[in-house]
């Protein structure tokens, strides 16, 4: 759907936290809840979604570019990554019929409410789904790219503009009107630009500084983010403001973890089985 572009290419821990969990890849996801990395519990707490919306949008004007068709479907597939790290769905494990990532459907661990309108709402969605779908069939229901009528009914409308709502009564954006000659359009330019220089220091740092060459010594947020941030097409954005030499090392190090295998990869790390998903749905599209 995207792909890693150079410089000039293009300009909680879960309510059921007592609950045992079932599985290595239950074990290895409510570890995660409790162990992140202490700049991911700020003052202000973002969900993937969030944070991906926040990379898109330019500062000033506050819109995402006209000309990226992929942030949509990027933030579906933060939904089912935060979704499955704070222990609310699962893949269905591995079969002799189902092992591949692709194959497998995603399934209901838990459906109590997560506090956020568009995790919930995807809750439901899966809980009334009468037959099990893939992580790439989710994706799709979700963004609302299915030729079945009778399963329009799972589409989450004005996504962006939902997370846009959440950034504003969290501080980080504002809320505008802009003319553009034929229509008005509602814009949220980044008012705390504190916040975003964090989420994009962080992400460049785990990319230079804190490199550490293997995916399963990342922190899962950090590696769901990478994955998130080029599958909308908005990984320019968190290295644009390096220096050239930084930038080329950036890139190439990005390059390298993302053209991992998935499969291999979601097989060594279970409780990482959602993000290495959702990447081999996007290398697939």
């Amino acid at each position: 759907m995207t792909t890693l572009t150079h410089r000039g290419w293009h300009a909680e821990a879960g309510r059921n936290s007592d609950k045992k969990p079932d599985s290595e890849e239950d074990a290895a996801a409510d570890r995660d809840l409790n162990d992140h990395d202490p700049g991911d519990f700020k003052d202000i707490r973002l969900t993937l979604m969030e944070e991906v919306l926040l990379l898109g949008l330019k500062d000033k004007e506050g819109y995402t570019s006209f000309w990226n068709d992929c942030i949509s479907s990027g933030l579906r597939g933060g939904i089912l990554i935060e979704l499955a790290l704070r222990g609310r769905i699962r893949l269905e494990p591995l079969s002799i019929r189902k092992k591949r990532l692709l194959e497998r459907k995603v399934l209901l661990k838990s459906d109590a409410p997560t506090g956020d309108v568009l995790l919930d709402e995807t809750l439901r969605h899966i809980k009334a789904m009468e037959s099990a779908e893939t992580v790439q069939t989710w994706i799709e229901l979700l963004t609302g790219e299915t030729w079945n009528p009778f399963k329009l009914q799972y589409q989450l409308r004005n996504v962006r503009e939902r997370i846009a709502k959440v950034l504003v009564e969290k501080g980080i954006l504002t809320t505008e009107k802009q003319n553009f000659l034929l229509f008005d359009m509602t814009t949220h330019p980044v008012s705390n630009t504190t916040e975003k220089q964090r989420l994009v220091k962080k992400l460049q740092e785990s990319m230079l500084e804190r490199w550490v060459n293997d995916p399963h010594r990342m922190e899962r947020r950090t590696l769901a983010l990478l994955v998130l941030a080029h599958s909308s097409d908005v990984l320019e954005n968190v290295f644009a403001s390096l220096a050239d030499d930084k930038y080329d090392v950036a890139m190439n190090r990005t390059k390298d973890l993302l053209d991992m295998d998935p499969e291999v990869e979601a097989a060594k790390a279970r409780g990482a089985e959602m993000i290495w998903a959702v990447l081999a749905a996007f290398n697939k599209s």
